[in-house]
This record gives structure tokens, C-alpha cells and sequence, in this order.
């Protein structure tokens, strides 16, 4: 048994409870109890904690491309071109390193639960590797030796784009068909699957992968409408736009996730909400690839959750994505106060928790995983902050250098600001350094 005595905590209200003792057993909290002194045993965390923070989409691999392809000019079409670059020279060894450093980098940033969208499968020229899913036990070892929850998405990948063939990089995403991408993906443990993009899988084929993902209540994820281009090419190629598109085949529901959701017409706001989806907001990448600002308020008021992610890793910050979720909507509508403070906590914890399969995550509360994060108040950022604001300092104004500990099933992760295990700076400039 481990006790926590949190000076703040939060357990889903408008503000913080005080004084809050967490009794863990295990990995999973046993008791929670408010005003509560602290017992001689109890460890004591100043500050705030929180739920686990999840990361519901990333990228693990893109960690090496933070400052090469950020100061140029460009679009999405030309920054993908430098990702692809990087794709073609991993394989299961270096992708194993680099992604042990990026899950530490989320570890000291409170994030306790992520979701990989994985869609670097195969060799050169898509050649498989004796194991098929190398590249995915690379990353299911990456996650396991930085000591944060993943949740592997398996993203079917047929098609270089709208009625193309992959090219040579595209190839080591691809399987032959969706037969080939299920028989391959039946073999990895506990997987979600992915529609990688209508870019890249075709309507039946779609059909196919939420069909399998129904057969196992496992969550099911896609690009949606990142760009405005995927639209136009949807609707050349099949006269729907991508929600459309994905609502006739039967891939719409509550454990479906749309990525990004940025450029979506009023219908397709409709399918979400009435489907009671959750759209997966990415601001850092969105707002460095110039992709738009989503209509979040308004795909919430129709009935869609939202989870956060870091995607290409531009930053990894669940903070910062957090709050711009709000901030970039002020920007978009000259309005204030789109998003309340616990909507956008909710957001980053239980909501992407929820997404990724994890029902019993992402709150405080008995029977909930124990994934803690504490935030301190001594930083320049938040020094001086009350209980009474304490949550809206957190997220407007804290980053992930104010995380001090992090727990993960009971067992702490990150103490005093300090991976446990890995030397993650020294880690990252091996593996990303290049």
C-alpha cells in the first residue's frame, strides 16, 4: 500500500479539493479522501495532481524532425516530403531508441498513457521483416522501457494516394491488401486499429478494418480532413467528403476518433456529434504544419468529446496543447471562454484515456488506474497561484517543466522532475540527434 498526501488535487470538480489523501494498492487507487491529514507514512506532493495526462495521437518517429523542417516555408504536401525522408532510414533498432527517448520526453511532461498511430511497418521498398511487426514491438518496447501505458495503433495503409500505388517509401506502410493488414495485425497484442486516411485506404477496405475493430470493441482512429486538399480529393474521387465518406461505411460510432477534424463542412459536424465521436485535437502540429483551426466548441455543443495529442512532436507539452485548444479558437471567433478549464482537462486526461480503450483511467477515484501527475506552484509561472485558480493557472499559464512527479500503476516514473530510469536528454540527442 502507498499513501499520497497531495497538498491540491483534482478530482473532476471546478476547482481542486485540499488536503487530499490517495491510498494506492497496486496499481490502482483504493481510497480518496478530501481534508485529510496527513499520516506519518504518507509521501506529501506540494502542488497540484492531476489524472495522467494522454497523449492520444503520436508520432513517435517524427520526435526527429523538431527544428530541421519548423523554419521554412512550405505546406503540409512539402513537410511530409521531409518526413518521408526520415521514414525511409529507420528500422526496428533505431526506431527502438528514438522512441524510448520520445516516450521519456512525454514521461517528464506528466503524460502517463499514449496513443501511437503506427504506421511504419515494413523494410525498404516494403519488404517485410522476418517479423512482420518489428517495428511495432519496437515501439511497444519503447513505451515499456520508459514506463508509460501505450496504446498501439495499427494503421492499415493500402494506397499512395486517391487510386495511386505507394511509392518507395509509402511501400514500408503499405500491406498488400486488408486481408494482409489483419492477418499482420491479429499477431500484436492488444492492438487499436487505424484507418490510416481516405488518402490511403479505400471504401470497402475501410469497411473491413472497423468491422474488425467492432469485433473486438477495440478503438478505432483515422485522419480526417487535416487538409483541405484530402477534401477536394474525396469528393473528386468518391463525391463525399472524408466524414461522409467513413459515415457510409459504417465507421462512425463512440469508440471512433478523428484526427484533427479541421476542415469540416456543417454535415459533417453532424455525423461526428450524432455518431458521439471523439476528435482528437493536435494544436502544436496543426498550427506548425498551417493546417487551420478545428471547430472544436462546435463539434462538442453537437455531441463529439475531445482527447489531445502531440502527433509530430513539434513540442510535447499536453499543457500547452491543452490551452490552445481554447486559445486558437479565440483567434478563430474573437470570442473568449469557448472552452471551460475541467473541458480541456477532461480533455488530456479521462476523454483520452477513454479514446485509447482505457475506461478506468485518467480520473481520481477508487478502482481508477493509478496514473498520477503532480504540477508544482514554485515556478516563475505559477508561483503566487491560489486553490481557487489553481486549475486555470495550471493550464493557461503552466508548461511541461512545472511536471514534478509523475506515477504510473502505482509506481513513480518521474521524480522531482527526473526520469527514474533514462537519461532521457542524452537519450534524445542520440536518437534524434542523427
Amino acid at each position: 500500500m502507498t499513501r499520497l498526501w497531495c497538498e491540491l488535487a483534482w478530482l473532476g470538480g471546478e476547482r481542486p479539493d485540499e488536503r487530499v489523501l490517495i491510498s494506492v494498492d497496486g496499481e490502482r487507487i483504493e481510497s480518496v479522501t478530501s481534508d485529510a491529514d496527513p499520516p506519518g507514512d504518507a509521501e506529501r506532493l506540494p502542488g497540484v495532481t492531476f489524472p495522467g495526462f494522454a497523449n492520444a495521437h503520436s508520432h513517435a518517429f517524427q520526435r526527429a524532425l523538431r527544428g530541421r523542417t519548423h523554419g521554412g516555408p512550405g505546406s503540409f504536401w512539402t513537410w511530409r516530403d521531409q518526413m518521408y525522408e526520415l521514414a525511409g532510414t529507420l528500422d526496428p533498432d533505431s526506431y527502438l531508441a528514438l522512441a524510448r527517448a520520445t516516450f521519456g520526453e512525454m514521461a517528464l511532461a506528466g503524460v502517463t498513457l499514449v496513443g501511437e498511430f503506427h504506421y511504419l511497418h515494413h523494410g525498404p521498398g516494403g519488404v517485410p521483416y522476418e517479423d512482420p511487426n518489428a517495428m511495432g514491438h519496437a515501439v511497444l518496447q519503447a513505451a515499456a522501457e520508459a514506463g508509460v501505458r501505450i496504446r498501439l495503433i495499427d494503421a492499415c495503409y493500402l494506397r499512395g494516394g486517391f487510386r495511386e500505388e505507394p511509392d518507395e517509401v509509402q511501400k514500408r506502410f503499405a500491406d498488400r491488401d486488408v486481408d494482409a493488414w489483419i492477418e499482420r495485425v491479429n499477431a500484436l497484442p492488444d492492438p487499436a486499429a487505424a484507418i490510416h486516411s481516405v488518402r490511403a485506404v479505400d471504401p470497402e477496405s475501410a469497411r473491413e478494418v472497423a468491422a474488425w475493430a467492432a469485433s473486438r470493441a477495440a478503438p478505432l482512429h483515422a485522419h480526417v480532413s487535416e487538409q483541405p486538399a484530402e477534401n477536394d480529393g474525396c469528393l473528386a474521387a468518391h463525391g463525399l467528403s472524408p466524414t461522409a465518406l467513413l459515415a457510409s461505411v459504417d465507421v462512425l460510432s463512440e469508440r471512433f476518433t478523428a484526427v484533427h477534424a479541421t476542415h469540416l463542412t456543417d454535415v459533417d459536424v453532424s455525423l461526428l456529434g450524432d455518431a458521439r465521436v471523439t476528435c482528437c485535437f493536435c494544436p502544436t502540429t496543426e498550427r506548425d504544419l498551417a493546417d487551420g483551426i478545428g471547430p472544436a466548441r462546435t463539434l462538442r455543443d453537437a455531441g463529439a468529446r475531445l482527447s489531445l495529442g502531440s502527433d509530430s512532436h513539434a513540442v510535447i507539452d499536453l499543457l500547452e496543447e491543452a490551452r490552445a485548444v481554447e486559445l486558437d479558437e479565440r483567434l478563430a471567433t474573437m470570442e473568449r471562454g469557448n472552452h471551460p478549464t475541467v473541458e480541456l482537462l477532461s480533455a488530456a486526461t479521462a476523454d483520452g484515456y477513454r479514446c485509447l480503450g482505457f475506461d478506468d483511467g485518467g480520473r481520481i477515484e477508487p478502482g481508477a488506474l493509478a496514473d498520477l501527475v503532480t504540477v508544482g506552484l514554485d515556478s516563475v509561472r505559477l508561483a503566487g497561484t491560489d486553490a481557487e485558480h489553481a486549475l486555470a493557472s495550471v493550464v493557461f499559464a503552466g508548461t511541461a517543466a512545472d511536471v514534478r512527479h509523475v506515477m504510473v500503476g502505482g509506481r513513480f516514473i518521474v521524480r522531482d522532475g527526473a526520469h527514474a530510469d533514462l537519461d532521457v536528454p542524452r537519450e534524445l540527442a542520440a536518437a534524434a540527434g542523427r
